[in-house]
């Protein structure tokens, strides 16, 4: 029978079970975290993003998760530099053009800053003199670093960055460094 879980990656942990840079000091991994044979992330979360990462050994779910052309909904939060306007949020929604081409028709708005948000280790830089805001974007594509550049390409460098869902799935009640069994979705 699959099994699927689902992890709520902290920040600085890679999305792979080593760690094959040269680096010398290497980024956790998730076996600092999962001790669970033959699961594979379905997808990715970069070292800089935190939040809801899917694990499974059923190659069918993970390639149906991971691939483009399956336009599986991820929603992240992201805490933003400035506060966007409605212009900003309707580009954001009718697709950005980056380096890479025109994304996807996306959903997005502003949000209070989630209740449920741990805190971060280290934490997001503040400034005095620059306010922050939460916007949530829902896409169905998953270009390297994506929702960074298309805050970015809105004038909103992203702070920090969670996804909060995967499909049906949601990190609800899930701490930070922790995993649990998925339940069907």
């Amino acid at each position: 029978m699959a099994r699927t879980i689902l992890f709520n990656k902290p920040f600085g942990v890679l999305s792979q079970f080593t760690d094959s840079s040269t680096a010398s000091s290497p980024s956790p991994t998730l076996s600092a975290f999962i001790d669970l044979p033959g699961v594979y992330a379905a997808g990715r979360l970069d070292k800089d993003s935190e939040g809801l990462l899917v694990l499974t050994d059923d190659g069918r779910l993970q390639a149906r998760l991971a691939h483009p052309k399956h336009r599986t909904a991820k929603t992240y939060w992201a805490q933003v530099e400035g506060i966007p306007d409605e212009a900003a949020i309707r580009a954001l929604c009718d697709g950005v053009a980056l380096k890479d081409g025109l994304t996807r028709q996306a959903r997005a708005r502003l949000i209070p800053e989630p209740e449920s948000l741990w805190p971060r280790d280290p934490p997001v830089r503040y400034r005095k003199s620059v306010p922050d805001s939460w916007v949530e974007l829902t896409i169905t594509e998953g270009r390297n670093r994506q929702v960074r550049r298309m805050t970015a390409a809105v004038g909103h460098p992203t702070l920090r960055l969670i996804r909060a869902r995967v499909g049906a799935w949601t990190l609800d009640g899930l701490e930070s460094g922790r995993w649990k069994d998925a339940p069907k979705a």
